[in-house]
């Protein structure tokens, strides 16, 4: 489906089979000399043959196109090596690059998940079929890297980046202040939540989302332009709700940690979550590896805000409530 959002400004759902994601919006500005795609879908065949009809449908030039990709996750980068030629440019940040080319960002995710009791003998079966690394994009990108302040113009449109890291560390959205558009990537998302998960032991990423909401929420917008399901036309309903989201599991989390002390892994399998599953044992493997490491983001923000504790036990990393907590 394609839908013109705004004057030469078209949205594409690019379908994402077996994905709960179901799909992903890719956004094309049609400028006086060039277009400017936002986002582009996973590297498989059934993302590239929509993406292909929709540009014949759009009378897209690819040798004419350059591309921004709002974060480093394979639905929204992974097709863009498909895409792009040698006349395009690929518009970038600079943290989530630097992820992208790391040779260690895979090994340096399972030692994480290990010591946070992902079961050992499941860690390299979940990153084999991790969607990220499946559906990643191919070879070497040619990258150019933006940052907050910078701007990109197509057609009569003025695009301001904005920094929001949390969703990942370099987590970029773009502001077009004449017309109040906010493309937002996977920062603001209204059917369903963005998925804060962390695999690493020194960041706070739903610290930085949450600041992420508040910068959002002080800008002038009309409209959020999101990187999956419907557009968003009450921006501050929406950011007042994801707020509220993460009190709620923060304080889910908190009351599974009176218990006793425990993992992240453990604590994400008495978590709440939408799944058709009605026991943890029943989720797929995938869908395990996502709640753990989203445990593992509001641990973390908990122990930050001080109401928890870790230790570790044996290499394994174990969580308890203080005083305070």
């Amino acid at each position: 489906m394609i839908e013109e959002v705004l004057p030469n400004i078209f949205r594409t759902e690019i379908p994402l089979p077996g994905n709960p994601l179901k799909a992903i919006n890719s956004y094309l500005i049609r400028g006086q000399d060039r277009f400017l795609m936002i986002d582009t879908g996973m590297n498989r065949p059934e993302c590239l043959q929509a993406m292909q009809t929709a540009l014949r449908e759009m009378n897209v030039d690819l040798k004419r196109t350059d591309f921004f990709i709002t974060h480093l996750h394979a639905d929204h980068l992974g097709l863009v090596s498909e895409l792009a030629q040698e006349t395009s440019k690929v518009y970038f940040n600079a943290p989530d690059a630097e992820i992208v080319r790391n040779p260690e960002h895979w090994k340096s995710m399972a030692s994480t998940a290990t010591r946070h009791g992902f079961p050992e003998a499941d860690v390299d079966a979940a990153l084999k079929r991790h969607p990220g690394r499946m559906y990643r994009a191919r070879g070497v990108l040619d990258l150019i890297l933006l940052k907050e302040g910078d701007i990109l113009s197509s057609g009569p449109y003025v695009f301001h980046c904005v920094a929001t890291p949390g969703h990942t560390r370099g987590h970029m959205c773009l502001y077009e202040p004449r017309t109040k558009v906010f493309f937002a990537g996977d920062h603001v998302l209204d059917d369903i939540t963005p998925n804060i998960s962390l695999w690493s032991d020194h960041y706070d990423p739903l610290k930085e989302y949450l600041a992420s909401l508040e910068k959002v929420n002080r800008y002038d917008i009309t409209r959020i332009l999101p990187g999956h399901r419907r557009l968003i036309d009450d921006p501050q309903r929406r950011i007042t709700e994801l707020k509220k989201h993460h009190e709620i599991r923060a304080a889910e989390v908190l009351s599974i940690l009176a218990k006793g002390r425990q993992t992240a892994y453990q604590v994400a399998s008495q978590m709440t979550w939408d799944i058709d599953c009605k026991r943890w044992e029943e989720f797929p493997l995938p869908q395990k590896w996502f709640a753990t490491g989203e445990a593992l983001a509001h641990l973390q923000y908990l122990q930050g805000k001080g109401d928890i504790l870790r230790e570790t036990i044996d290499g394994k990393a174990f969580f308890f409530l203080t005083e305070k907590g």
